[in-house]
């Protein structure tokens, strides 16, 4: 196999260019292989091999930099920087992570995971070389869809003053961003881009720069008025960043020729490639939004492995928004580029003029709900905890300053699994109980969930919901108080340990209350159900009731859901002791949830075992 003669950064080269082809297919295969193994971002990355295998011929590692948007595209990278290998072990616990990691290569020189940074992070990476006196080459890799980001902008923005080399490169597996009108403008793409050219463009400027202006100008006019009749890009390259392309983004020949001619441009370039989201893998071609980010499937049918399971709380969010929209035609739903995901595509197909995609634009999202709740409307953000981060300002200042009815439905919150550090939800109670007029909830299980929206659109002020990744929990289904404002719900009331949950750790503690039963001691369980507000008289009245009060949440303990809780009950001069179980100061790696909740000792087993120590010092004289 071609493959296994590549080991290390730049081994690509050494590849005959008649077996690229062939190269390219075994790096599919592997990438198909893993992935239904492992899950993974599976369409992107099938769909940028040709351009990565481009970029590594062109480019020398790790002098050369990449700067990956988002990072979930990067999978070929990885495996031509001498990564071959330790690639199957691919978001699994201790392994390669599914996103560019420094701690990994030197040839991964940013880390990503969020939309929309390449442009300003590779901008920094050449004003630094500049300020070196370096000469390396810089790429940022963007696609169609991060390219809707604000932020995107605001770097290219920046980017148009440049005076050296830095290269953009659009992949463009969706929508076209300019069209393409054939001969003549592959024709013009050819002088523009031709050695002679650009050299006799530079000669010309530079010459007469600072001695005849008016002529310079009058040049720049003209040439101008010829692209901007003729030539695709014309957004770009009035922005003043040079535009190439559209280039076949699975023609190696074709990428090299285009590098070779951006490397020479002496500003920012924009190269648009259109590449096939999921090419070479019919499941992935005919279903790329499946295979974005797909679990573990069978190769032959492209099937999700096993049976599926029971439903996820985006399902449950899924029919709920269907009811909801159906009572209330003020019910609107938004979506940063997520209908899928967060399971607003029924409601989408149901109700598509109360429906809003924004694109990847969560800064916009909020705002724009909160100017539909200021025009009687009732929105619902549907975001997942990590994207809604980015917005923090808007929530603030645009939502809960104006004290404004927006519903914001939280997916994935807590610890999410595989996609790691970027992606673990285990900050958002943390950056929400800050906010002034906000109201924070989660539910212990799928009925409550239910509940808990519905009573979110009785409210005339901010909401925030937050529910786990994956299957819905159905116990508990006994318990099923009224929802009121700040109320939480008593489950177990026995005496010496309160363990007082939140959310998805009400299933936890359920099991934690269990076993400490097994060590003799007596145990309450209570759901919190809210973060905010929290029952002053109820708390304090439990805490009286036992030795140890125990918080539960899969949120960071700093700033979260305990040590609010911890706050009140010294202010009310509570006496009993105060546990509080959460996830760490610091960043949570990629691997299996369970295994994740095991190694912060926060599963059902690590919590018991640390109540059991804070029992045994609280008997110590």
């Amino acid at each position: 196999m071609l493959l296994e003669q590549i080991n290390e950064p730049n081994d690509i080269r050494k590849i005959p260019k008649e077996y690229h082809e062939q190269l390219a297919q075994e790096i599919r295969e592997y990438l198909v292989e893993t992935i239904s193994k492992n899950g993974g971002h599976l369409g992107s990355n099938l769909g940028t091999v040709e351009l990565t295998m481009a970029l590594h011929l062109t480019l020398h590692f790790p002098e050369d930099k990449i700067v990956w948007d988002v990072g979930h595209q990067s999978y070929t990278h990885k495996i031509l920087t001498g990564r071959r290998e330790a690639f199957k072990t691919l978001r699994t616990y201790k392994g390669l992570s599914g996103f560019p990691k420094r701690s990994e290569s030197p040839c991964d020189v940013f880390d990503t995971g969020h939309s929309s940074t390449s442009i300003s992070a590779a901008l920094g990476l050449v004003q630094a070389r500049q300020l070196r006196g370096g000469t390396e080459t810089i790429v940022a890799v963007i696609g169609d869809g991060s390219i809707t980001g604000g932020m995107a902008y605001e770097a290219l923005n920046n980017a148009s003053k440049l005076d050296s080399n830095f290269i953009i490169v659009l992949n463009d597996n969706n929508m076209s961003i300019s069209e393409n009108v054939g001969g003549i403008s592959n024709y013009l793409a050819d002088i523009r881009t031709s050695e002679g050219y650009l050299n006799l463009r530079d000669k010309i400027y530079y010459s007469l720069n600072g001695k005849s202006p008016k002529a310079v100008t009058g040049i720049r006019r003209a040439k101008n008025t010829l692209k901007s009749i003729m030539v695709p890009g014309m957004f770009f390259e009035e922005m003043g960043i040079t535009y190439l392309g559209p280039v076949d983004g699975h023609n190696i020949p074709q990428l090299r020729r285009a590098l070779r001619a951006a490397k020479r441009i002496r500003k920012a370039v924009l190269l648009h490639v259109v590449t096939k989201k999921g090419k070479g893998y019919e499941p992935a071609e005919r279903h790329p939004a499946r295979f974005h980010g797909a679990s573990p499937f069978d190769i032959a049918t492209g099937l999700p492995a096993g049976n599926g399971g029971k439903a996820g709380y985006s399902d449950i969010f899924s029919t709920v928004m269907v009811k909801l929209g159906a009572r209330n035609p003020d019910v609107v739903a938004i979506t940063a580029a997520m209908a899928d995901g967060v399971g607003l595509k029924r409601f989408r197909n149901i109700y598509p003029e109360r429906f809003f995609d924004v694109g990847i634009a969560e800064q916009h999202a909020v705002t724009f709900a909160a100017g539909l709740a200021a025009g009687g409307m009732r929105p619902v953000f549907a975001v997942y905890s990590t994207f809604l981060q980015r917005a923090y300002d808007q929530i603030l200042h645009d939502v809960c300053l104006q004290k404004l009815p927006v519903v914001f439905a939280i997916d994935r919150a807590g610890i999410v699994g595989a996609d790691g550090e970027t992606h673990q939800g285990v900050f958002d109670l943390s950056y929400l109980l800050a906010l002034p007029n906000m109201t924070v909830m989660a539910p212990k299980n799928k009925w409550e969930f239910s509940d808990m929206m519905k009573f979110a659109l009785t409210l005339e002020s901010p909401v925030a919901i937050r529910y786990p990744r994956g299957e819905a929990y159905d116990g508990l289904e006994e318990f099923r108080a009224p929802i009121e404002a700040g109320c939480p719900e008593m489950i177990y009331e026995e005496k010496e340990v309160l363990l007082f949950a939140i959310g998805g750790m009400v299933k936890t503690a359920e099991q934690v209350r269990r076993i400490l039963k097994e060590h003799g001691h007596a145990c309450s369980l209570v759901n919190a159900r809210f973060a905010k507000p929290l029952d002053a008289g109820r708390l304090k009245a439990y805490a009286g009731a036992h030795r140890l009060v125990v918080t539960m949440e899969d949120n960071a303990v700093s700033g979260g859901f305990g040590e609010h809780v911890c706050k009140l009950l010294q202010d009310e001069g509570a006496k009993s002791r105060i546990l509080c179980i959460g996830v760490p100061d610091r960043f949570i790696e990629h691997g299996k949830p369970a295994e994740l909740y095991e190694a912060l000792s926060m599963d059902a087993e690590g919590v018991s075992s640390r109540i059991l120590d804070a029992l045994a010092q609280m008997e110590k004289p």
